[in-house]
This record gives C-alpha cells, structure tokens and sequence, in this order.
C-alpha cells in the first residue's frame, strides 16, 4: 500500500512539473493583469451607478424639503380656518413625506459608507495593478533582453579571453609605477 501511495505521488509530481513546463509565466502574469483591469473596469462602473443613485437621492431629498414646506404652509391655513377634515389629509401626507424622507437619509449613509470603502479598494487595487504591470514590463524585457549564444554576432572564444605572462608582467610595472607616483 505504501508503495502505490509513493508510486502516486511521484506521477504526481511529474505531473505538476510537465504542466509548470506548459505554463508560460509571462502569459500567466499578462492575464493576471487583464483580469485585474476588468475586475476595477466594474468595480469603478458600480462606482459610478452608486455615484448616480447618491446624485438622485440628493435630487429627491431636496424636491422633498420643498414639498414638506408646502405641506406645512397648506396645514398652517387648515388649522388657521379650523378645516381639522383637511388638515388630517394633510398631517397624514406630511408623516408619509418625513418616513420617506428618513429613508433616504438612511439610503444616502449607506453609499456614502459604500462609495467610500469602494474608492479606497479601487485605489489600492489600482497601485496593486500598477505594480503588476511593472513586473510584468520587467519580466518581459527579461526575457526580451536575454541573448542566446548562437544568435550572438561574436561567439567568444578561450583563446581571446586567456592573457599571456608578458602581459601580466607589463601591467604589473604600469601599477608599481603608479603606485610610487602617488
């Protein structure tokens, strides 16, 4: 037994190491960041539909303030002419209009919380994205930037590189000459 479970971990292995070979890092990192573009893409569009509920909301909110002060300048002439039949349609309008009122209140702390915990993720996800991006500039001009020997215009050879004894011993007068001048 122990030694299928050995046998299997070893095919395993092999396995995981032929894919490794398959996988080309820099296509894995390209699209790595192609996914983080398209994942800040909609999160910056619900950015935008939240932006432009928050917009309305305000929209709404004021149109409201206008209407309760129409409401309570109507209610103010009831009571004055004691019409209380009236002024009981308009109490019940009014208490509809400050619930509603309350809600959007509500509503509009709820995406300000929401819109600012989003800006702040976009934001860090976008300087995370932009250090991606660097990598993968640096990974590809690696890889862009390592010559093979062959395509080389020069092959060098030993016999260039090696430095002959009357070499050695002319470069040593040069540095001892040097040395007693300074």
């Amino acid at each position: 037994m122990a030694l299928i479970n050995r046998i299997g971990r070893l095919f395993r292995a092999d396995f995981h190491a032929v894919l490794d070979q398959i996988e080309e890092p820099e296509q894995l990192l390209k699209q790595a960041v192609r996914e983080m573009e398209d994942d800040l893409a909609v999160r910056e569009k619900r950015i935008a539909l939240h932006e432009q509920e928050e917009r309305a909301l305000i929209t709404h909110g004021e149109q409201l303030e206008v209407k309760l002060l129409e409401l309570d300048e109507q209610l103010s002439l009831c009571i004055d002419s004691e019409k209380d039949d009236l002024a009981k349609g308009l109490v019940r309008r009014k208490l509809e209009a400050e619930r509603v009122r309350q809600r959007m209140h509500v509503r509009r702390s709820e995406l300000h919380a929401f819109l600012a915990d989003s800006r702040a993720t976009v934001t860090e996800n976008q300087a995370i994205l932009e250090g991606l991006r660097q990598k993968a500039e640096l990974v590809t001009s690696k890889e862009s930037s390592e010559v093979n020997p062959v395509d080389c215009d020069f092959i060098w050879n030993a016999a260039d590189l090696q430095v002959g004894d009357d070499e050695v011993e002319v470069a040593l007068l040069q540095e001892i000459s040097r040395r007693r001048l300074s």
